[in-house]
């Protein structure tokens, strides 16, 4: 897709309309380790037939999906089903992020289910329930799998220790789930500090937002560019190329307005669940046009780029 200097959507004044947007924000110096600015990240990608859908969809449509990540647990996938999702991303040079469970949702509490109880939503009850999530956590990486998604502090100072120790592999990718989503740049370093290798922010931060994170820490910040509708069904992909600029390292990260929610999914919702994610790698596809048509030069990883969790299967 290019435009020429005479178009009225040439490529110069798009790139001038983006600067104009950033001006005063300081664009963030910080990378992937390969050099890049972004990765695209596909969101609830819950089974082995989703992934499936997920790289058959974006190779049809060009687009490189560098991490998918799961919301309703690990401990809902049999161990077959581990073992394939490792194949699948070994193979395509992907992160498989898997969340943890059991967690306070799904348990017997009732303040979790009350109007307010999205407070409570990841969180672990009790000294049983973080034994499950770390006996979750070592049954998915002896299938292989080496990225998961952190919802609890204290589940997430645990398996530092344990890594630093050598109990767990070195190469696991510890992303902050969006249920932690930190709102400033202090406590976004505090999540870092604990061991957080990448970190979900709100999905409505502005760019100076962005730039104060940036001012304190380098970790890749993980950011909805659509966002579902609980997490306030934000849809702002046409923004790729300033929200990179000023965020890098950044993950772009698509989900879905409008949508039915999945979670716990199971064969009942497959049909929602594939449906959902092919979408979200349109959703994606539709970004990087955005990006391509702003004239912003940024850099992408390539499959299996260092960082990335690829599964070790």
């Amino acid at each position: 897709m290019s435009y020429g200097e005479g178009s009225p959507r040439g490529t110069a004044a798009m790139r001038r309309h983006v600067g104009e947007l950033v001006n005063g924000t300081p664009p963030s110096a910080a990378r992937f380790a390969d050099g890049a600015h972004y990765r695209i990240e596909i969101p609830s990608v819950e089974n082995p037939l989703a992934l499936r859908a997920v790289v058959d969809e974006a190779r049809a449509r060009n687009v490189t999906v560098h991490r998918v990540s799961q919301g309703s647990g690990a401990m809902l996938l049999t161990q077959e089903d581990l073992r394939e999702m490792a194949r699948i991303g070994a193979d395509e040079g992907l992160e498989v992020n898997l969340f943890i469970g059991p967690r306070e949702e799904f348990g017997i509490g009732g303040a979790v289910r009350s109007p307010d109880g999205l407070l409570l939503s990841g969180r672990l009850r009790g000294s049983h329930q973080l034994r499950y999530a770390i006996e979750d956590v070592v049954r998915a990486v002896d299938a292989g799998i080496r990225g998961f998604l952190i919802a609890d502090t204290g589940l997430m100072e645990i398996l530092a220790a344990m890594q630093r120790d050598g109990e767990l592999p070195a190469s696991i990718v510890w992303k902050i789930s969006a249920v932690l989503a930190p709102s400033n740049a202090v406590s976004f370093r505090q999540l870092v500090a604990l061991g957080g290798t990448t970190v979900n922010v709100p999905s409505d931060v502005t760019l100076e937002d962005l730039a104060e994170l940036r001012a304190l820490s380098e970790a890749p910040i993980d950011l909805y560019l659509e966002a579902p509708d609980s997490l306030g069904g934000v849809v702002r992909g046409h923004e790729l190329a300033e929200i990179a600029l000023v965020a890098a390292p950044l993950y772009a990260k698509f989900g879905l307005r409008n949508a039915r929610a999945v979670y716990p999914a199971g064969g009942h919702l497959v049909d929602a669940v594939v449906g959902n994610v092919r979408e979200k790698v349109r959703r994606a596809q539709l970004a990087l046009e955005w990006l391509e048509l702003s004239g912003v030069d940024l850099v992408t990883s390539k499959p299996g780029a260092e960082g990335i969790g690829v599964p070790e299967p």
